[in-house]
């Protein structure tokens, strides 16, 4: 089966926001909720494995609740940065039982292979250690699916310009069929306004969130574009229009291989 999403441009997404500037707020809210639960634990970790490093101070942050962290990133400028090293999920070797806390944050929802992807992080992982994360859900943007259906009406033709993603219901069975246990997950869903379609594309770029799809539209006529720009102001209240990002985050912990 060929691969949904394309490796070498989600990276070279990753490392066009790092040099132009990543916008955080999501991934901020993200991370927040992880650093908040692991609060909660109150339990010191010996060894992290942070997936996903858009921000170079997110290992230092982690060190407060283990007592090492290894960065990785899908994007070398954002992996170099936080002194990590590249990794794309389902296309690595991980270390056997390595960890007893993996992060992973932001990057999962676009990885070709999730099933696998799952089980070598399983496998990184010592029995009863905690696997912690998020990742943008199936509700995410229905916004700008619209608009694009508009632009599609347009053009005649069905093109394949936003990502597909999981549903929330569809991960916990996932993460159980890994090697996890006492999976949880938690649907965050955040508003957002903005005052046109290009300002909403504006983010997504700085969040290396536009499409690594393989099929990809390459090209929207004028015709196109404008109609999926009337068809998103037009879901608004003639100012501003509201987007949704849908973030699930996750927990479960290693379960015994014995």
């Amino acid at each position: 089966m060929a691969d949904l999403f394309d490796m070498h441009l989600r990276a070279q997404r990753r490392d066009r926001a790092a040099r132009r500037g990543v916008e955080l707020f999501l991934y901020e809210r993200a991370f927040d909720d992880c650093l908040e639960r692991l609060a909660l634990m109150q339990r010191n970790f010996e060894r992290a494995l942070l997936i996903g490093c858009p921000d170079a101070e997110r290992p230092t942050r982690l060190r407060s609740h283990s007592n090492e962290v290894d960065a990785r990133d899908p994007g070398r400028l954002f992996a170099d940065r936080a002194h990590g090293e590249l990794l794309v999920e389902d296309r690595w070797l991980p270390p056997e039982a390595a960890y007893d806390l993996v992060l992973a944050i932001g990057t999962l929802d676009t990885v070709n292979d999730l099933p696998l992807a799952l089980r070598l992080i399983r496998h990184s992982l010592r029995s009863g250690g905690l696997f912690l994360g998020a990742l943008s859900g199936g509700e995410t943007l229905p916004q700008l699916r619209m608009a694009m259906r508009a632009a599609d009406a347009v053009s005649s033709g069905a093109e394949p310009h936003v990502h597909p993603r999981i549903e929330a219901a569809a991960l916990a069975p996932l993460l159980t069929d890994a090697g996890f246990v006492d999976p949880v997950v938690d649907v965050d869903r955040i508003p957002v306004s903005y005052g046109s379609l290009d300002r909403l594309i504006s983010d997504l770029r700085a969040m290396a969130a536009t499409s690594v799809l393989h099929s990809r539209a390459q090209f929207v006529s004028r015709r196109a574009l404008a109609a999926a720009r009337r068809a998103f102001a037009d879901a608004g209240d003639g100012e501003r229009t509201v987007e949704t990002y849908e973030i699930l985050h996750f927990a479960a912990w290693a379960a015994s291989k014995g």
